[in-house]
């Protein structure tokens, strides 16, 4: 897990009423961290996500997901290092808890 991915999850998801996993994999992919409860999926996303060749598989992976009745969300790494509790809000209000 990236430094950020450690942050999210130590500080706040493994802490929550609902289970996570971290590192899911889910066909072909390996999501950052899902929970089943709320067919929730959380990526977080370094700067390779932002060129162009990062941008088009991620779509990709999102429709794949979400044909699977999925939600991606998807978190920058300064997101979670600049904003780190609207982050967590923002999570916890997609959970179905």
């Amino acid at each position: 897990m990236t430094d950020e991915e450690k942050h999210l999850w130590y500080d706040f998801l493994k802490n929550l009423p609902v289970s996570f996993n971290r590192q899911k994999v889910i066909g072909k992919y390996i999501v950052d961290f899902y929970c089943a409860k709320s067919k929730l999926v959380i990526e977080i996303d370094g700067s390779q996500h932002y060129e162009d060749e990062g941008l088009e598989k991620d779509k990709q992976r999102d429709k794949y997901l979400q044909s699977l009745g999925l939600t991606v969300i998807r978190y920058t790494n300064l997101d979670i290092n600049l904003r780190f509790e609207d982050v967590c809000r923002d999570i916890y209000k997609m959970l179905k808890i």
